[in-house]
């Protein structure tokens, strides 16, 4: 009988205990089927609740643990998913091959690559389509990459801007002027996206300050560029009443010293019903390059470039093609100073996770190079966005969620290693004044590459002011031409010799009204010693010249040729006639007529500077012309 009690008393427990299990089983299908319907919702929290329940009830219920890791790895909980994927593995580690997949892009995304490329190269080992082997394979040589890159670590030490331009909002996209005395950036709060403004005194930044009112609206304002001269801001606009599609670039200029004009939508065809956002002006000006996903690209977002044409419209736009491009996104993209070295971001190129920071070269043939990876821990396993970089190259600029933030995103400092610096760059900064009343004027400004002949500026001056500013790469020549309507054309020449030339150029340029007996030197004329064939760096400074003659048609002038002190009077008179000669001849045959010309030598005589020096004897070897008729 005591036997057979226990034997009924198992019976009866084991009975209990199965009828214990199907309930939990049957409450954990119910909360499974409720998550199934907050997930075709998109309520994931309400969601992950029901799953959690379920794996409650039943704690080898595998498709709610994978359910779970599907809907962290889509909100971007990547170590939770992570857990979820591996009790899933633990219990059956045949289950799905999905489940191998998910756990190494979690895997991937928080930094644990030797074991994502592990799980990436299982999930390969099942039949998949094709689709899944190409994201894997671009997934596997990230993995191969990060793990190179992690022992080989780049020179990195962020600095915190501090409280002065970080707050407990995030702030990102900061924007430098070449002299490194403004930063314009965005800041995103509870009432939207807006720009604020900093500027440097004395190694400090000041107090950021709300732009104005006139730029930053109830609309979403972001992702802008500022000109190196700070006179032009152009920025996106989302949702705008004027807008052409979802997010538009927009422009806005500097009236005065803190007042910017009503901003305009720069329009078509740089605008279209796609999403243009995040411009970036070449130094000259001319060229606007952003990011679009526009019809026509390589994939996601890619990066576009537009020029300004002679009638002030922008061109269509232009892809940057496969050397900068992947099907996948290329975003934020920056354009130094030197007009040649690219930084942007990329989830494409191989990296180390989401979007990566990096730099490409342009050649003498409009040629990008393959981008490269600016390094670990520059890039992380996190998202690297919105790169700028100083006109010298040694300060870099960005925004990160990092350990000590203020906020969320904080605006970080920190200098670039010199394999991935741009070339040097300097300034000139100028201001312009009427000889005779002294005050400031409104005139064009026109800067070449004296070897390559193509602009590096073209612009007008502030008008209050009369100041302007201009960039330079450090190793070459350049030419500057002043020009206003009435006045005697200016020219300087700045050159700049070797990789040391890099302080910048502070000139006072004075205009003269045309007058007879007034004249003006042609700094950018130039003979080889004791010749008078005119080298081809003339031409510019020539055209200069002949577009002088042309806006002022009955002004008639005498072309003035003189030498140093060195050698014979004679010989001195000879060469700089021969020279002044030469400039007259191609006037004349550039279709100047010859009866405003004349020309003449002066040999040493009139010297503007002391001959005892070798700058002194620079500047006596001089070209000019005097208004003779007007």
């Amino acid at each position: 009988m005591k036997y057979l009690f226990i034997i009924l008393l198992c019976c009866v427990s084991q009975v209990i205990f199965g009828q214990q299990k199907r309930q939990s089983i049957n409450l954990a299908h119910k909360a499974s089927d409720r998550a199934s319907g907050y997930i075709r919702q998109q309520l994931y929290e309400e969601a992950i609740e029901q799953l959690n329940h379920a794996v409650y009830f039943d704690s080898t219920y595998l498709s709610a643990y994978q359910q779970l890791g599907d809907i962290y790895r889509k909100l971007g909980a990547y170590p939770l998913a992570k857990k979820n994927y591996e009790k899933v593995l633990k219990i059956n580690p045949d289950f799905l091959p999905l489940t191998y997949f998910g756990l190494a892009e979690s895997e991937f995304n928080t930094g644990d690559y030797a074991n994502a490329l592990q799980h990436f190269t299982k999930y390969v080992s099942y039949p998949i389509l094709d689709a899944g082997k190409k994201i894997c394979a671009k997934y596997m040589l990230d993995c191969e990459f990060s793990l190179r890159a992690i022992k080989n670590p780049v020179s990195f030490n962020p600095l915190n801007m501090g409280s002065a331009v970080n707050t407990a909002d995030d702030e990102y996209f900061p924007s430098v002027t070449a002299d490194g005395a403004t930063m314009i950036f965005t800041r995103r709060s509870g009432h939207g996206e807006n720009f604020y403004t900093s500027t440097q005194k004395a190694g400090k930044w000041t107090q950021a300050k709300f732009l104005n009112d006139t730029i930053n609206t109830d609309f979403n304002e972001g992702a802008q560029c500022i000109s190196q001269d700070g006179m032009y801001l152009f920025f996106t606009g989302c949702n705008r009443p004027d807008g052409l599609g979802r997010c538009d670039i927009y422009i806005s200029n500097r009236e005065g010293e803190s007042a910017w004009s009503e901003p305009f939508n720069i329009g078509k065809p740089v605008n279209t019903q796609a999403w243009e956002s995040q411009p970036s002006l070449s130094a000259n000006g001319r060229t606007l390059y952003f990011s679009s996903n526009r019809s026509g690209g390589m994939g996601g977002y890619d990066i576009w470039k537009s020029d300004i044409q002679e009638n002030d419209s922008w061109s269509v736009p232009v892809n940057l093609g496969p050397s900068i491009n992947t099907p996948y996104d290329e975003q934020a993209p920056f354009i130094h100073p030197d007009d040649q070295t690219l930084y942007f971001s990329s989830n494409g190129w191989p990296g180390l996770g989401k979007k990566d920071l990096f730099i490409s070269r342009v050649n003498a043939q409009g040629q990008w190079s393959k981008p490269t990876n600016l390094g670990y821990p520059i890039n992380t396993f996190n998202e690297e966005n919105g790169l700028t970089v100083s006109r010298d190259g040694k300060a870099a600029y960005f925004s990160a969620d990092r350990e000590g933030t203020f906020g969320k995103l904080d605006i970080y400092s920190f200098e670039l290693p010199e394999s991935i610096r741009p070339y040097p760059v300097t300034y000139v900064r100028g201001i312009i004044i009427d000889e005779d009343t002294k005050k400031p004027l409104n005139a064009k400004i026109q800067m070449h590459d004296l070897t390559s002949g193509k602009f590096v500026f073209d612009d007008v001056c502030d008008t209050d002011s009369g100041g302007f500013l201009a960039t330079m790469r450090v190793g070459r020549s350049f030419s500057l031409a002043v020009s206003k309507e009435g006045y005697l054309l200016h020219s300087e020449n700045f050159t700049l010799k070797d990789e040391k030339s890099n302080e910048p150029f502070n000139v006072k340029i004075v205009l003269q009204k045309i007058e007879v007996g007034r004249k003006t030197t042609l700094n950018n004329i130039f003979f080889d010693t004791n010749k008078y064939d005119l080298l081809p760096e003339s031409r510019i400074e020539l055209q200069e010249v002949i577009a002088f003659l042309t806006d002022n048609p009955r002004v008639g002038i005498e072309i003035q040729g003189y030498t140093d002190d060195r050698g014979s009077e004679a010989l001195n008179r000879i060469l700089s006639e021969n020279r002044a000669k030469a400039v007259y001849n191609y006037l004349v045959y550039s279709g100047v007529k010859p009866n405003v010309l004349s020309y003449r030598g002066y040999g040493a005589s009139n010297p503007i500077a002391d001959n005892a020096t070798e700058e002194g004897k620079r500047m006596n070897r001089r070209t000019q012309f005097q208004i003779t008729k007007k």
